[in-house]
């Protein structure tokens, strides 16, 4: 009898990891958007340099509140609660490449400073709950921004109050949203071969902590798998954003 809760107790286990592996398949919503500017491109700038080089936006301030977290680059957390989803636009997510450099740039003009929102009247908020909106700095439409550099892509997501073709560039990306499933599949897939095939790779990077290492230093056994970007040389990790481990000074 004994034997026997063992086995079944060891099977609903499998049934719950395989449960659970499904479930944060199907959760994730990425169109494998990626871009390769260099984080470095903006350290030098300053936010009032960069907004300077933009137009005040025709869009008006519905509400106010100061930025205390960046998510990514198209996400943030405001100190009234508030989770903000940009409208409009889409930044690479965390483990793809540009992920780091799109988010330094909104923590550059947005974390811990006031920031006003226009929120979509056409569609209030998103599936996850987050406020969707253009996000102004100093009078600034960051989404525009956010497209005009490069660092977001279009995602045009009906009914919306707002066109963002009218903020981007002519040779500005747009998302494909009508496959998205197919993207996701396939950019997971493409993940994985480029980490099998670069597992034997010299340096590996934390995409959360935006640190990378050496392939042998102790901190790549503890990070998650989620998080580890493999990378074939030392340039790939600075030109990508990523800072050199102070543990094993890669």
């Amino acid at each position: 009898m004994a034997m026997t809760r063992k086995h079944i107790f060891s099977l609903l286990i499998i049934l719950i990891l395989a449960i659970g592996a499904v479930s944060f398949a199907s959760a994730y919503t990425g169109t494998g958007f990626s871009h390769s500017i260099p984080s470095s491109k903006y350290s030098d700038m300053s936010a009032s340099d960069i907004l300077s080089q933009y137009s005040d936006t025709e869009c008006h301030v519905e509400e106010s509140a100061v930025c205390t977290s960046v998510v990514d680059g198209d996400t943030i957390y405001l100190d009234n609660g508030e989770k903000v989803r940009f409208v409009g636009v889409n930044t690479p997510e965390r483990g793809v490449e540009g992920y780091i450099a799109s988010k330094n740039f909104v923590q550059k003009l947005c974390l811990n400073k006031e920031v006003g929102l226009d929120i979509d009247d056409s569609k209030h908020s998103d599936r996850y709950g987050r406020t969707l909106a253009v996000v102004i700095v100093d009078g600034k439409n960051l989404n525009e921004m956010l497209l005009k550099e490069g660092l977001a892509e279009i995602m045009y997501m009906p009914p919306s109050e707002f066109y963002p073709y009218n903020w981007a560039n002519s040779d500005t990306h747009v998302a494909d949203t009508h496959s998205s499933s197919s993207s996701s599949s396939s950019s997971h897939s493409s993940d994985s071969s480029s980490s099998s095939s670069s597992g034997s790779g010299s340096y590996v990077a934390n995409a959360n902590t935006g640190k990378f290492h050496y392939a042998s230093c102790g901190s790549v056994a503890k990070m998650s798998e989620g998080n580890k970007v493999f990378l074939s040389s030392r340039d790939d990790a600075i030109n990508q954003g990523y800072v050199p481990c102070k543990r094993c000074n890669p």
